[in-house]
């Protein structure tokens, strides 16, 4: 379907015009993506699938009050700036006031956002489909391992080069086609959570018994020919090597949490009832501290020198807040954050530089939008969290989509937390569509079903439905008695 490629090119294509974070580029995704809207296939959508997208059109109900808000010369209910008056008795002449410190400026900031709710309804709409959204992983994780090539022989070859750019900052990291690090470890760090999945289900897929021998496990995985999974170990390993390369302490320390916490919950059905959970963590950290001191040898040295967070970043938290405390409803204005942070910015932090971001997403939504169209989105984010908890612990088969999307979204939610890279539409676009695909798939195929569809299989759909889950159940217990 024509919806289905155009998505899968804009997940695989993000990333590459230096994360896409100029305008032309945000635009050029944003009008694939309407086009894809346009064409989307509905045929697989259920009850569930349209509750989901009625939650997206709440969202963007909001967006649009607040954008008329901050743009509109007559506002309903949002307060115009003081700035503007002050302005007006400066200069000695009449100036229109805003509910925004830049007029129109939210205007121009819309583009990332917009492209981000484009990018998660077609998700939901096309990864409702469990092939389509398989092949979704697919596409996010090859082109994940073709960036993390790219990034690794990039800074071997020429350093001071990203794609036909001098490369101005972070000359000592990887940053593939990324500008910030950041970005870029938690940009590999997620596709390297993919491909840890997509390894353990093709791994545990092949292996005979119902539940894991650990005993034999050993002897269960030579009898897997080594040509079959080396492929997918080789681009693991690449993402893992960019992810580390790039020196970004959030970036991995966090990327290697999401992979700890990935596998114990891939493998929770094998593992012992009392203590395998523990056991796995404990395994999973004690491999994530000899990778850090393996290939993390600067992350390591990072966090002896500056510790977990840059006293910097702490203070420009700081001055956020007091920035939100005088905008609490509508704040400064959508994309205001450079102008409206230097009256705010504290005298502890060191003067070099313009601080253009607060280095934490949800503080800086709340900056620019108000705190309760920020409450709103954190609803919204906590209501996906949990649709894709059911998803992992209710699912039988495909388990593994919506645990991919709630690993690689809590991911980028705790580093957004202490970053910007949800505000990157290289890394947004790719996983926010991945977010709809694990929405989609956290729902059983029987769920949701309308009376049409039953009367369309006979009156017989959910029971037979049953009926073939429960022999395929059986079929090794069968096999196993023959």
């Amino acid at each position: 379907m024509p919806a289905t490629f155009i998505l899968f090119f804009v997940v695989a294509g993000a990333p590459f015009p230096f994360g896409s974070t100029n305008d032309l580029s945000i635009a050029f995704w944003c009008l694939c993506l309407g086009i894809a809207v346009m064409f989307a296939p509905t045929r697989e959508l259920r009850r569930p699938h349209l509750g989901l997208l009625a939650g997206i059109a709440v969202i963007v109900a909001a967006y649009a009050f607040v954008l008329h808000e901050q743009l509109s010369d007559h506002p309903f209910l949002a307060p115009f700036q003081p700035i503007w008056k002050q302005a007006s008795d400066l200069l000695g002449v009449p100036i229109a006031p805003s509910a925004s410190i830049v007029k129109n400026e939210a205007f121009f900031a819309l583009g990332a956002p917009l492209a981000n709710i484009l990018a998660i309804v077609l998700g939901i709409t096309v990864g409702a489909d469990r092939e389509r959204a398989r092949r979704m992983l697919w596409v996010i994780a090859i082109s994940g391992a073709a960036y993390a090539l790219y990034g690794v022989l990039s800074f071997l070859i020429e350093p001071t080069m990203i794609l036909w750019r001098d490369k101005t900052a972070y000359l000592g990291s990887v940053t593939g086609t990324f500008i910030n690090r950041n970005t870029a470890a938690a940009y590999f760090g997620s596709c390297a959570v993919i491909w840890m999945l997509l390894i353990l289900e093709d791994v545990r897929r092949r292996l005979p018994e119902r539940h894991i021998e650990w005993r034999r496990l050993s002897l269960d995985l030579r009898t897997i020919p080594p040509k079959q999974i080396l492929p997918q170990l080789g681009c693991l390993l690449i993402c893992l090597m960019a992810m580390f390369m790039t020196g970004s302490r959030a970036g991995v320390g966090l990327s290697l949490l999401a992979m700890i916490v990935a596998f114990t919950l891939f493998l929770r059905k094998d593992l012992p009832r009392r203590t395998g959970i523990w056991i796995s963590l404990g395994s999973g950290l004690a491999v994530a501290l000899g990778l850090l001191q393996l290939l993390g040898g600067r992350v390591s040295s990072r966090f002896d020198s500056q510790g977990l967070v840059d006293e910097g970043r702490i203070e420009a938290w700081k001055s956020t807040l007091r920035i939100i405390a005088d905008n609490p409803w509508f704040g400064t204005g959508m994309g205001t954050f450079q102008w409206a942070f230097p009256p705010y910015r504290s005298p502890n932090i060191s003067i070099r530089g313009i601080w253009d971001a607060a280095h934490s997403t949800p503080l800086e939504l709340a900056s620019e939008v108000g705190i309760p169209m920020a409450l709103l989105v954190a609803l919204a984010w906590a209501i996906m969290l949990l649709v894709l908890a059911k998803g992992v612990f209710g699912r039988r088969r495909d388990a593994i989509i919506p645990l991919t999307a709630a690993a690689t979204a809590t991911l980028s939610l705790l580093h957004s937390c202490l970053d910007f890279t949800l505000q990157v539409p290289g890394y947004s676009i790719p996983f926010f569509a991945l977010f709809g695909a694990g929405l989609a798939q956290s729902f059983s195929t029987r769920e949701g079903r309308s009376a049409s569809d039953a009367v369309a299989t006979g009156g017989r759909g959910v029971g037979h439905a049953s009926t073939a889950d429960t022999t395929a159940r059986r079929m090794p217990q069968l096999h196993k008695s023959v």
